[in-house]
């Protein structure tokens, strides 16, 4: 019964040393009495008790490493507390194994090398400007080396960068007169845009007045015309029918009576007046004569229908005897 129990508790052994179960995105490195004899992948692997040993366990996720804060020197002399963050992975499991003793800490050292070298090549300004380069350069210094230990740099990232109490002071108070220059130059800008605008709109202004006054001319101008050419139509209408009712039978008579209505009218307003000194004509038949001969212009215009002309002696003639009466 003991023997029985001695070998079951040695068949366990020998199942548990034999059989070996992998976690996904994990590989365990096999040695072989002492010696490197393969890589156990993710699943059920088999081993030769006491002959094969399980000497290492790598996990293939990405790694994220806190590299340590530390002191950098810039190109124009000014101290930088940088602290950063580096992403790795496992890629060969057994370069990570016999490569390096220790492959995490040699990453890190060569990490804070690497950033020491890199930030020293650039300004202080630089510095907080170029973060992805400066991520950039440091990764490609670091993943050239890691090669030899298995292990891949994915990426490194700068978590902060802290300059010494009196640079800050600096920094910002250039920052604070940058800020004024650009709250000034603002003001300016739009003081000067302000007077642009007013300026354009008086300019508008002045040019809609002027058209305004433009067009007003315009319309008056060619209202005046209007008024002009219709007088000028009426006073033409107005002669024609005098002409038509001249010409008409007993016209000439009628012109002279009013003629010589007009002249008497004339002669009463002028004696009328008291502050007027009235000269008469000695011989009265000459204003009879008058008003002949602006009968005989008016005859002289246009001729008789037989084609002879017209004698503007006979009415004159007589309106002169009679005014010669009147007036003695």
């Amino acid at each position: 019964m003991e023997i029985a129990l001695v070998l079951f508790v040695i068949a366990v052994i020998f199942v548990v040393r034999a059989i070996k179960v992998v976690p996904q995105q994990n590989a365990w490195v096999v040695e072989r009495l002492g010696k490197y004899h393969g890589t156990l992948t993710p699943g059920l692997n088999f081993l030769i008790p006491f002959v094969d040993k399980v000497a290492y366990k790598h996990s293939l996720k990405e790694i994220p490493l806190d590299v340590p804060s530390q002191v950098c020197i810039t190109r124009d002399n000014t101290q930088l507390q940088v602290d950063g963050i580096l992403y790795f992975q496992v890629t060969d499991p057994m370069r990570a194994s016999y490569g390096s003793s220790n492959y995490i800490v040699a990453v890190t050292q060569l990490a804070q090398t690497s950033l020491r070298s890199v930030i020293g090549k650039l300004e202080l300004d630089k510095t907080f400007e170029e973060r992805d380069i400066i991520n950039a350069q440091v990764v490609q210094a670091i993943d050239e080396a890691a090669l030899n230990w298995g292990v891949k740099v994915l990426r490194y990232e700068i978590k902060d960068l802290t300059p010494p109490k009196e640079i800050l002071h600096a920094m910002q108070a250039q920052i604070t007169a940058e800020r004024e220059k650009r709250a000034l130059i603002a003001a300016s800008e739009g003081r000067r845009q302000e007077q642009i605008n007013i300026a354009t709109g008086e300019r508008e202004a002045f040019i809609a007045r002027s058209e305004g006054e433009k067009q007003a001319e315009i319309n008056n101008a060619q209202g005046e015309a209007a008024a002009i050419l219709a007088v000028a139509e009426a006073t033409a209408a107005a002669i024609r029918q005098v002409a038509e009712a001249i010409r008409q039978p007993g016209g000439e008579q009628a012109v002279q009576l009013k003629v010589a209505e007009r002249a008497v009218d004339a002669f009463g307003k002028v004696a009328a007046d008291a502050t007027t000194t009235l000269v008469i004509p000695g011989n009265m038949s000459e204003v009879s004569g008058l008003i002949a001969s602006a009968m005989k212009m008016i005859s002289g215009t246009r001729t008789s229908p037989a084609g002879a002309t017209a004698s503007p002696n006979a009415v004159p003639s007589q309106m002169s005897s009679e005014w010669g009466r009147d007036a003695r």
